[in-house]
């Protein structure tokens, strides 16, 4: 059993990655919470799954532009300093979100605005932070570090999605955003202590040319490159976020508490992939790895959606008894994606050298974060046009699909062995 449990070694031996984690752990929960509550309370105000959609839509531009030059900016500037000063922006626009709860202005493009901010801020956050992950551990600890950050964030998807239904259903959207402003205050506590971390090696000046080194950097490198490629595959095609407030509200029943469930669900996935994420540290085909795990991604969401379509054949008053096999599916997605987040953050970290880093983890931020957001505009957009459930379907197959010819287009990335890093 222990051999199957996290490898808590990172924490012990660097105290600042401690911090570090800890303050993140505290944070999780309110970030996760509000990005929920602001989907669930566009569909209250829309009453459509497009619109939810386009929720990630308007998030998507300014995380691209602000993770790209995000990333110049980390590796020309002190990434301690670069981190602090964008979890500052997004703690500030946490308080617009909660504010315009408060004030109950009921507007869906305000929303729209505010998200906007959040993901600009996010997008330089986020690739900070990153980077500085290699530097707080040695490099045989990078698996371990990055499966404990997938708890971390897995936990907070897990109770955030749950607690943002009850608490929206119970107290409404001004205090659940509230809880956010508060809990964030861990998150630049833990950046306030960490060490100077200034960038090493030959230091380019923020700015176009420097992204754009980035990108020349990144067409040489095929295995960082496809660690992009099939997670963007697994996103854009198969995310099924912004369906669930459909299928709470008309097809399972239960509306905000059963989207809730559901989203808990996939995250609890991502916990139990993290808790259990010892063995992971001794794999060394890593590409493989990953190709097998999105091709169990694509296959939990297309069963999820057979059963949201045989669950919308059937009569039922509250939340159904679909919700059970519907939740068990999404918990097979959430440990599949978290399989594949851990090896495909570790290739990226392992091989690129510390003066792309900041660059490298930006293009990473905007695929991360800006797959899903697309990925809701499409899979939302295919939600008006086909069903919630058909949409479900026919992404998961496309998923498997794409990403298999990806690995054939581009065969090392199945052969890449931790013991040689090969970019």
């Amino acid at each position: 059993m222990p051999r199957l449990l996290a490898d808590l070694t990172p924490l012990k031996e660097s105290p600042a990655f401690r911090r570090l984690w800890t303050g993140t752990a505290l944070s999780a929960i309110g970030t996760q919470l509000t990005l929920v509550a602001v989907s669930l309370q566009v569909y209250e105000l829309t009453g459509s799954s497009l619109y939810v959609g386009l929720l990630g839509l308007a998030g998507l531009l300014p995380l691209v532009v602000a993770g790209l030059y995000g990333g110049s900016v980390v590796d020309a500037y002190d990434r301690r300093k670069v981190a602090l000063g964008s979890a500052i922006a997004l703690w500030l626009s946490t308080m617009g979100i909660a504010a315009q709860a408060w004030l109950d202005l009921d507007s869906v493009w305000l929303l729209y605005c505010l998200i906007a901010v959040h993901s600009g801020a996010a997008g330089i956050n986020q690739p900070a932070r990153s980077a500085i992950i290699p530097r707080l551990v040695g490099p045989s600890l990078l698996p371990s570090a990055n499966a404990l950050n997938m708890v971390t964030f897995a936990v907070g998807m897990t109770i955030g999605p749950l607690v943002a239904g009850l608490l929206v259903a119970q107290i409404g959207y001004g205090w659940t955003y509230t809880f956010d402003v508060v809990t964030f205050t861990a998150a630049l506590w833990a950046l306030l202590r960490l060490p100077p971390l200034p960038p090493e090696g030959h230091v380019q000046k923020a700015g176009l040319r420097s992204v754009l080194e980035g990108f020349r950097f990144l067409s040489t490198r095929p295995n960082i490159r496809m660690t992009f490629l099939v997670d963007l595959a697994a996103m854009v095609l198969a995310q099924p976020r912004a369906l669930l407030p459909a299928i709470g509200a008309v097809l399972i029943g239960g509306g905000e508490l059963t989207a809730g469930i559901l989203l808990a669900a996939m995250a609890l996935g991502s916990t139990l992939a993290g808790v259990f994420s010892g063995p992971l540290g001794g794999v060394r085909r890593q590409g493989n790895t990953v190709l097998w795990s999105i091709t169990s991604w694509g296959l939990s969401v297309s069963s999820f959606g057979i059963v949201v379509v045989l669950a919308g054949q059937s009569e039922h008053s509250g939340i159904s008894l679909w919700i059970v096999p519907a939740a068990a599916c999404l918990v097979l997605a959430g440990i599949s994606d978290s399989v594949s987040s851990v090896f495909r953050t570790t290739i990226l970290q392992a091989a690129t050298p510390d003066a792309m880093r900041g660059r490298l983890q930006g293009v990473f931020i905007v695929v991360v974060a800006g797959g899903p957001r697309l990925g809701d505009a499409v899979v939302g957009g295919n939600g008006a046009l086909i069903g919630e459930g058909w949409a479900a379907v026919v992404g998961g197959v496309a998923c498997i699909i794409v990403v298999w010819l990806l690995a054939a287009w581009q065969p090392r990335f199945a052969r890449y062995d931790a013991r040689n890093p090969e970019p």
